[in-house]
């Protein structure tokens, strides 16, 4: 199989004849072209097979009411008591709505989430899970607070009430396969979905993960996924994909996903990244503490925009939104707020 990257330009220098990738803010001229088991080639754009350089072109349909022409930032709300950075901050719902709030006021939508699933987590119960998100999701509702709101959870049940509470969006980082249900569910409701990779359980994930190319391994996962979603009733316009950094990923494995993101664009779908404070930046910073991750997750952030990545999964929004609002202005002659 051939694999396409494009090798984005995001620079207000750019060629007048670059393609545009997604329909956003990157440009390229080139691809790489990649195949198991060969060293990776470059080409012009225009030498590649228009069938693999369609997607690239295709500009990404709305999410959520949400236009792709430009990055979004979704902002976490963790109303857990043992998340790997902010367990336990916003348990108590009036906590979580000032956070909610604050958050709100940068951020283009928010994901609620009731069940840690940092390494070594275990499973919450769905009753459980549903008392920590569904109060609050409506609460956000009622109050007008966000534009959005997604329910970050892998299981049926706890989607159905956040949906029923005004949820517009599942996000699952096992893609829909966790809880076979869920993917009912999600083609029912007809919201959006965010088919994230992982492997194994929380509890399990970084056991020594082990792939032959992780970067294709993730590629071919992700498109296997699409493609039982789409077989399940849900439109691929309702799809978006994520490659799951840090969800049973070394530290070399994080990275090569990184270095060589924009592969994802050639799915078709809006891809999400989720790196903010996670311990592969500790890990190169020496910063042992979660919170205090916050210059490495705005580096990381960056270079995913860079590559055309449409959605931000972030801790520190407004911090994000300033250097996205900074980078647009360095690379790109834009002075408007990103």
């Amino acid at each position: 199989m051939t694999y396409l990257r494009p090798i984005p330009i995001a620079d207000a220098a750019r060629p007048s004849d670059a393609l545009v990738l997604a329909g956003g803010w990157c440009r390229f001229t080139h691809v790489e072209v990649l195949e198991r088991g060969r060293a990776p080639v470059v080409l012009p754009a225009a030498e590649a097979p228009p069938s693999l350089l369609s997607p690239l072109l295709a500009p990404r349909p709305d999410f959520a009411g949400l236009t792709l022409d430009r990055p979004r930032l979704m902002g976490i709300l963790n109303v857990t008591p043992d998340s790997f950075s902010d367990g336990g901050l916003f348990l108590k719902p009036e906590a979580a709505m000032m956070q909610a709030r604050a958050m709100a006021a940068q951020a283009d939508l928010l994901d609620v989430g009731g069940e840690s699933t940092r390494p070594g987590a275990t499973e919450v119960a769905v009753a459980e899970e549903t008392a920590r998100t569904a109060p609050v999701i409506a609460a956000l509702r009622a109050a007008g607070i966000a534009r959005a709101v997604s329910i970050d959870t892998r299981k049926a049940a706890v989607a159905r009430a956040a949906l029923k509470a005004g949820a517009g969006i599942v996000n699952d980082v096992t893609a829909l396969q966790f809880d076979a249900e869920m993917a009912g569910v999600v083609a029912q409701a007809g919201v959006p979905v965010i088919l994230m990779h992982s492997i194994a359980t929380p509890a399990t994930m970084q056991d020594a993960p082990q792939y032959d190319d992780v970067l294709l391994d993730v590629y071919d996962a992700l498109a296997a996924r699409v493609a039982e979603a789409e077989a399940a009733g849900i439109a691929r316009a309702r799809i978006a994909v994520d490659p799951g950094i840090g969800f049973g990923k070394t530290l070399a494995h994080n990275l090569a996903l990184l270095a060589r993101l924009s592969l994802f664009h050639s799915l078709g779908l809006p891809v999400l990244l989720g790196a903010s404070r996670k311990r592969f930046i500790g890990t190169l910073t020496g910063e042992e503490e979660a919170a205090r991750r916050m210059p490495g997750s705005l580096a990381v952030a960056l270079a995913g925009v860079a590559q055309g990545v449409q959605m931000i999964r972030v801790h520190d929004v407004a911090e994000t939104r300033a250097a996205l609002t900074l980078w647009q202005a360095v690379t790109q002659a834009e002075t408007k707020p990103a």
